[in-house]
């Protein structure tokens, strides 16, 4: 049989790495340059993330190999899958990002892999592209390497100091899903990882913090990556698991991936995917607990079984059950009442503090500053304005849901 060419291995194993979500990647559009401009893309292996300072940059995102010796349920790559395999070399991959950075295709790599032979052996192939890239040719693009919990801590650490980012994946939210859906992955050993990183990260701050000489340990910290949908766990409890990690490991993410039916699956599993729109009120909900003041309970006190309303955003939702703190005088009150007014980001709470050093805020004063008044003028008071008995209406989460949409049949 003919092995594969190495083109063909990238659309195999880029692919295969589309379900790992913990780059926060999306495919990007198919470009060249014949038709004018500069650099283009290929259609395989390239997703969309953010550096540490915010820059969205592009990644060559692939699997080291799709071969696993781990049977994992949810897993399309588990070894009883009945799927296309490939294995790369460690010089194609690094040949591969080199290529590709050069004409100005990607600006970085993200490389997790199956495990082989065992996990060190698997572990130290991946240190050797990182390491490749670093010493042999000087490479200063960004790397994001997936991490083998297992693994010796050795190779975790060198992986550390070649990456700008590492990754372990928890999978799922709870230690009996896990010991269910993959049962060759121990949670004992993914804590253990988890805390190795957090006290290396730390360490090489310190050692940062007294020599800018000393080498930088993942300087994008860690994070990781839970399935939702798979084991019939609630919001709450996904997003209680995550206030866990964040406090125990000083995750810089926590990515939330919606269970994708695979070919061949087990019977344990859910016939059908959750709503994409599930996922993404609990990456509202997540960013609500980091950077709004709220707590999971909070969002969740008045949750139907524990689960987030799939119409409007946590936010709202939970003003419009706490209707009794608003309105709120964007002229007088403190930031942390101010970020829990719906509508209200981060950035324009700091605008409203600065401004209204100077002057009081008018509605208008507070549109220009705010993207949107849809909503946000239902929850405030400002100079010359006042929401009147709207707030009170039983029919205002009917007003403010979104439009229902009439879907393309073409």
């Amino acid at each position: 049989m003919a092995q594969p060419t190495v083109m063909e291995k990238l659309e195999i194993l880029s692919d295969a790495a589309k379900y790992d979500a913990s780059c926060a990647s999306s495919s990007t559009t198919k470009r060249n340059s014949l038709k004018g401009g500069i650099g283009s893309t290929t259609g395989s292996g390239i997703c969309h993330s953010y550096a540490p300072d915010g820059r969205c940059i592009s990644l060559l995102k692939i699997l080291l190999t799709n071969y696993c010796s781990y049977d994992c349920v949810f897993c399309i790559n588990r070894s009883s899958s009945n799927v296309r395999r490939a294995r790369f070399t460690v010089e194609e991959v690094v040949d591969l990002t080199l290529s590709f950075y050069k004409r100005n295709y990607i600006e970085g790599l993200f490389l997790s892999s199956g495990i082989i032979r065992s996990p060190d052996y698997t572990m130290a192939e991946l240190v050797r592209v990182a390491q490749t890239l670093r010493e042999v040719h000087g490479f200063r693009g960004y790397i994001h390497l997936k991490l083998i919990p297992s693994a010796n801590a050795d190779l975790v650490a060198q992986a550390g100091l070649y990456a700008d980012r590492v990754s372990i994946n928890v999978e799922l939210p709870s230690e009996v899903s896990l010991k269910r859906f993959a049962p060759e992955k121990q949670p004992r050993e993914i804590s253990a990882a988890m805390g190795g990183l957090k006290l290396r990260i730390e360490e090489g701050k310190a050692e940062r913090a007294k020599s800018r000489r000393a080498p930088a340990f993942s300087p994008a910290g860690q994070s990781t990556q839970m399935i939702v949908g798979a084991d019939g766990a609630s919001d709450a409890a996904i997003l209680q698991r995550s206030a866990q990690l964040y406090g125990s490991f000083g995750l810089r993410r926590v990515y939330y991936s919606a269970f994708s039916p695979i070919p061949d699956s087990s019977a344990q599993l859910p016939l059908a995917e959750p709503p994409l729109m599930r996922e993404h009120r609990l990456y509202q909900a997540d960013w609500l607990t980091r950077f709004y003041g709220f707590e999971v309970g909070e969002i969740l006190d008045d949750g139907v079984g524990g689960m987030l309303d799939l119409a409007i955003d946590p936010k709202l939702a939970w003003a419009l059950r706490h209707r009794a703190r608003f309105p709120v005088d964007v002229n007088r009150a403190d930031r942390e009442t101010l970020l829990r007014v719906p509508g209200l980001g981060t950035k324009s709470v700091g605008k409203i503090l600065e401004t209204r050093r100077f002057r009081r805020l008018r509605l208008e004063d507070v549109g220009k500053i705010a993207r949107s008044m849809t909503t946000l003028r239902h929850f405030i008071v400002a100079e010359g304005w006042r929401p009147g008995a709207v707030l009170d209406s039983e029919r205002l989460k009917q007003h403010l849901a979104p439009r229902p949409q009439q879907l393309a049949l073409l």
